[in-house]
């Protein structure tokens, strides 16, 4: 009997290494080769230190690592539960069209029904044809009135000027 080609599997504290080589594999495909600045110890402490920010799974093809999903949980007011925001799927070129992004959004799927999530929610550029026509075809809706806003670097800082009382 022959070993399966793919498995999915939970990131270990080891993984970081090949987990932060993705990233910027991920940030060059999405055009933005140099906007990556997290290193390995930022990975180590939100994922594996006292207070875990994030969980991520890996693929491995062939033994030999071929794309992770990194992914969080929110909350939902309106829903009155916690759902999973999937941060990262990504797939190394030279392994795509083998079924790995599709294994690991339904591994995330599957680790959101598991926990009652109403919700897997997750981020897609408007130039990534190719993605919106997988996500679509499994069924995901793209929401046309909600937009991302993010504030980094000196408007944050200055936001959180105006609070007077600076207590956390």
């Amino acid at each position: 009997m022959t070993e399966p080609r793919l498995r999915i599997r939970p990131a270990t504290a080891e993984d970081v290494p090949t987990i932060l080589g993705f990233i910027r594999e991920l940030a060059e495909y999405e055009r933005e080769p140099d906007a990556v600045v997290a290193t390995e110890a930022d990975l180590l402490r939100d994922g594996w230190g006292e207070t875990p920010r994030y969980t991520a799974v890996i693929a491995e093809y062939d033994s030999v690592a071929a794309g992770f999903a990194l992914y969080f949980t929110t909350y939902s007011t309106w829903r009155g539960h916690h759902g999973i925001r999937l941060e990262d799927l990504y797939v190394t070129p030279a392994l795509r069209s083998q079924g790995i992004g599709k294994a690991l959004l339904a591994r995330v799927a599957r680790i959101a029904v598991d926990q009652g999530c109403p919700r897997l929610e997750w981020d897609v550029l408007d130039w990534n044809e190719p993605a919106i026509a997988v996500y679509r075809h499994l069924g995901a809706k793209m929401m046309s009135e909600w937009r991302i806003m993010r504030m980094a670097g000196e408007p944050l800082v200055a936001l959180a000027a105006l609070d007077g009382d600076g207590a956390q």
